[in-house]
């Protein structure tokens, strides 16, 4: 039979469509390569019992013709997706051996519509990572490797994107707070798309920044993420940051034609001592989009400068609010103390990993009397500007194009005691995770290690499809075919 692992969802879905093959059989195939996989360490547990049940909902959907777009599609589900009953703890020890008994909004959504989940992929704890290093549950390893030395896919959703690069899962659900779909999709060769705040519903994602969170899909094509954003997305009364606007059909706006579209290009995101390579595939990409009809413009973006000591206030400060709720009181784990106090700090000094102690510590400080105006109210007022930056931009060009990440994947361990180095990896995504608009990142080419580059486009609030559509033919350009060799077999 086909190596049906290496299908695209489009060509899945075409291929169950016309019974090729059924969705038990494409189900069986990715549990099997999970099983020869596990050097990546890209799922923190498999469900293949849920997989398999699923698999034949999806076939008797097929059959009664009532499948949807993901009916029949093997996904992983990144692991601060609360999901009934199985494993749900954000990758973290403090909530080790947790498991919900609701289902999230976007993964109910999925599953509603036919989708299959194999398993909950392993990520940064509490998201709080750009390299999945931080992962109670072990680092990922990146399925592209340079001879005998490993690296980072990224984060926070690294196991989200090594599965895919992997071939073991058609597609995964990510979540994005600063940059955690875009950066990693751009280490591993694939697409990442973060859709407009609110655009998909938060309710049962395990919080880290609530005015950041926002779910969105990692897959092999720009196709295949318009499909799944369409399943994944909905309004929600049970989030009060969910938006009452209507979902489209995403796969529509793929018209495969950008003349008249203005691109801007902003002088901000040309950094010092950026790697040439970088720079190259950028201007590369400039030049594929004028080759398709596209209008370059230039732009500013004037308050750039200032949007990672500005998320690197807001995003700890929400986070010390979100995480103030594991105590050790009514779920999680326990360390038993002396008093009450004595049990809190023992619970949370014992349950949380360094980096999440250290986003604790600086959000808490900032939020303190006598420092919340200082720095919390102050960096929320530069967040406004940086969003007004955005919105006078878009008077003159409908999307932008910068590089995704200032680097190609780094190897494991090379920044982890360096943490300033760690948060710069989000220096191009994190400007538009503030504003709260959509931005993909598409694969455009390979650094001089052979390890891959992205390229990201950012687009105006609510119009994803017309940034999906500038996506595609940006990926039609640069026709990136490579794929990671499968060293761990």
């Amino acid at each position: 039979m086909t190596d049906l692992t290496k299908l695209t969802l489009s060509q899945a879905r075409s291929g169950l469509d016309k019974g090729d093959f059924s969705a038990r059989e494409i189900t069986q195939q990715h549990l099997k390569a999970i099983e020869s996989a596990k050097a990546l360490n890209a799922y923190i547990v498999t469900t293949e019992e849920t997989a398999l049940a699923q698999a034949d909902n999806a076939d008797a959907m097929i059959k009664a013709g009532t499948a949807k777009g993901m009916t029949g599609i093997p996904i992983g589900i990144k692991d601060l997706y609360c999901t009934k009953g199985v494993h749900s703890c954000s990758a973290s020890k403090i909530l080790k051996g947790f498991k919900p008994e609701y289902e999230s909004t976007v993964t109910q959504n999925l599953f509603d519509d036919g989708a299959i989940m194999l398993g909950k992929t392993n990520m940064d704890e509490f998201a709080m990572g750009s390299s999945n290093e931080t992962s109670y549950y072990g680092a990922v390893k990146n399925p592209w490797r340079v001879g005998d030395k490993d690296y980072v896919p990224g984060g926070s959703s690294g196991g989200s994107v090594a599965a895919v690069a992997a071939d073991i899962a058609i597609a995964t659900t990510g979540t994005d707070t600063g940059g955690s779909i875009r950066q990693p999709a751009s280490f591993t060769g694939l697409v990442g798309f973060k859709p407009t705040y609110g655009r998909c519903s938060r309710w049962g994602m395990i919080a880290f920044s609530s005015s950041l969170d926002q779910a969105g899909p990692v897959t092999k094509t720009v196709r295949d993420a318009a499909i799944m954003l369409e399943s994944m997305a909905s309004y929600d009364e049970k989030d009060s940051t969910s938006i009452n606007v209507p979902v489209p059909n995403f796969e529509a706006s793929l018209k495969g034609d950008i003349r008249g579209v203005k691109v801007g290009i902003p002088k901000e995101y040309y950094l010092e001592g950026m790697p040439v390579e970088i720079e190259k595939l950028w201007q590369q990409g400039i030049q594929w989009l004028k080759e398709a009809g596209a209008e370059i413009v230039d732009i500013s973006l004037p308050h750039t400068k200032y949007a990672l000591p500005t998320y690197y206030i807001v995003a700890p400060a929400e986070c010390s609010s979100n995480l103030a709720r594991y105590d050790g009181v009514k779920y999680g784990m326990r360390v038993q103390g002396d008093s009450l106090d004595d049990m809190y700090s023992k619970t949370r000094a014992a349950g949380f990993g360094e980096e999440v102690q250290r986003r604790i510590l600086i959000g808490t400080y900032v939020l303190s009397a006598g420092y919340y105006d200082a720095y919390y109210l102050k960096a929320q007022r530069v967040r406004a500007l940086i969003a007004e930056d955005f919105n006078k931009a878009y008077e003159i060009c409908d999307v932008i194009l910068t590089p995704t990440a200032p680097s190609a994947a780094f190897a494991l361990g090379d920044k982890l005691d360096d943490p300033l180095a760690m948060y710069l990896n989000d220096v191009f995504t994190v400007p538009a995770s503030l504003a709260g608009l959509p931005g993909i990142s598409v694969p455009a080419g390979l650094d001089n290690n052979g390890l891959p580059l992205g390229l990201q486009l950012l687009g105006k609030a609510f119009e994803e499809g017309a940034l999906l559509n500038a996506a595609e033919v940006l990926e039609s350009a640069a026709a990136f075919t490579a794929k990671a060799q499968k060293w761990w077999l």
